[in-house]
């Protein structure tokens, strides 16, 4: 699945005003442009910096924000202040402002020409308090924006700068999305329920329920030729339990399971759904809960929640576009059960199938054991332990009359022994900083025991996306945030 990178943009605004003269103004342009140029072929860069124009005016301003909201290309403005613009000629413009805004305060000269140094020098980099008059009037008006600090050319500065583009992406696909939801949520759960109005005024994606018999027409439509094209891909892509093997006594299931794969990725398709849930209190037409088949479509993208949970959903597919092209991986997860020790105590994540093959740290191994809830014939899954690594727990809980983005900084271990007998995808942490304090500010702060695992997104990324959203985020694991 494609993010579209290549094809969004964000765009870049500098402020000045004509009390510098016609040469000045020429300068500003020609140095806004480097910058731009200079941070769209960077490395940390997923997407191009557009240069606009320099804004001299209250008109200019609107007008150009006005154009931006109705960009559909168009995830996010940059603006620099290279001299002093006065920002009372701002205010009409930001009353508008509908896409994401990063203040980048940065300077064209790293260092001051000492020997040659001037008043002509002085009135063309104002950045320093030009910027903080830019600053005021953001404050002044509860505008929710990124500050980037730094000169232009610095690697670090690039990287942020990047971070915030990818997630100002994430933010224009969640204006798009569309979650899919295959039955209701588990019954007599409470988090996972919420209110989808408020959801979709708040993050824009809308979550839409579908029968069972819809997805059961899909899969009765797969021909046994595109079963038998994705068997192939099955074989070359994982290890086969022996019983899956051609003349294994579960071969049927794994044919099964690839029918509602396939079918899966038709339904979504056909309704530009990128985001999912099931339930496995309602399978009615399927022959098994499917396993293998979401595993597979996260790994391409797509969001899921299990049980319903349309949140998490969502949230995994943000998380999947934020870091689309990144080393590591994002999954649908579970704190399942814990470990204490004498080392600060450590969580064993998973589900019943559906974790995420991109956070595996070897090949996954395809197999088929019951499952033991749902009724239903035993489900074709992969089996995999993930990798070691800091990495990040992000749960969205709906608490009525707001939503909260609650993360929780984690360092993935080598389990301490193996574990034979689990059947299961499976990751083991430490929580920061210990699982008992973790586990009780998670709980304060009604946390839910669904998150979205990421191998390689920030805690600075998914705040700057909370502020996005204008959502609450509380982070565990800080000094400032948790008890030490």
């Amino acid at each position: 699945m494609s993010f579209k990178y290549l094809n969004y943009e964000v765009w870049m605004a500098t402020g000045s005003q004509h009390l510098y003269g016609p040469a000045v103004l020429q300068q500003v342009q020609a140095n806004s442009q480097e910058i731009a140029a200079t941070l769209t072929v960077a490395s940390a860069m997923p997407l191009t910096i557009v240069y606009k124009k320099t804004l001299t005016t209250e008109q200019e301003i609107f007008q150009l924000i006005q154009e931006a909201n109705c960009a559909d290309r168009c995830v996010g403005l940059l603006v620099w202040m290279h001299t002093f613009s006065p920002a009372k000629m701002w205010i009409k413009g930001l009353r508008i402002l509908q896409k994401p805004l990063l203040h980048f305060h940065t300077q064209f000269n790293s260092h001051i020409p000492w020997a040659d140094i001037n008043m002509d020098y002085m009135n063309l980099n104002q950045s320093a308090h030009g910027g903080r008059e830019f600053g005021f009037i953001c404050s002044r008006m509860g505008i929710k924006r990124k500050v980037v600090v730094g000169h232009w050319k610095d690697e670090q500065v690039q990287l942020k700068i990047g971070r915030w583009c990818r997630v100002a992406c994430a933010w224009q696909d969640s204006q798009e999305m569309k979650v899919a939801r295959f039955g209701d949520n588990m019954r007599e759960v409470a988090v996972t329920e919420g209110n989808k109005v408020s959801a979709q005024i708040q993050f824009g994606y809308s979550v839409n329920g579908f029968g069972m018999g819809d997805l059961v027409e899909n899969v009765e439509a797969v021909s046994d030729t595109e079963v038998t094209d994705l068997i192939q891909v099955y074989e070359s892509a994982y290890i086969l339990a022996e019983s899956l093997l051609s003349n294994g006594k579960n071969r049927g299931a794994l044919h099964e399971a690839a029918r509602i794969e396939i079918a899966l990725r038709h339904f979504l398709t056909n309704r530009r759904c990128t985001a999912f849930t099931d339930t496995f209190e309602n399978l009615h037409g399927l022959s098994q809960l499917p396993g293998l088949a979401v595993q597979r479509l996260m790994a391409d993208g797509y969001g899921f929640g299990a049980e319903g949970d349309w949140k998490t959903a969502a949230l995994v597919r943000t998380m999947k576009v934020m870091a689309d092209g990144l080393p590591g991986g994002n999954s649908f997860m579970e704190d399942y059960t814990y470990h204490f020790d004498d080392q600060g105590g450590s969580v064993l994540g998973a589900h019943m199938l559906e974790i995420c093959p991109s956070i595996a740290a070897h090949q996954p191994s395809c197999e088929i054991h019951p499952l033991g809830i749902g009724g239903k014939a035993d489900p074709v899954r992969l089996v995999f332990t993930g990798r070691t690594g800091p990495a990040l727990n992000a749960s969205l809980i709906d608490l009525g009359d707001r939503f909260k983005l609650l993360l929780n900084p984690v360092d993935a271990i080598q389990p301490p022994a193996q574990m034979p007998n689990l059947p299961v995808a499976r990751v083991m942490w430490r929580p920061r900083p210990t699982l008992e304090i973790a586990a009780e500010e998670w709980i304060k702060n009604g946390g839910a025991h669904h998150t979205c695992y990421s191998e390689n997104l920030s805690v600075e990324m998914m705040q700057d996306f909370a502020d996005m959203a204008g959502v609450e985020c509380v982070v565990i694991g800080r000094k400032e945030d948790a008890r030490y």
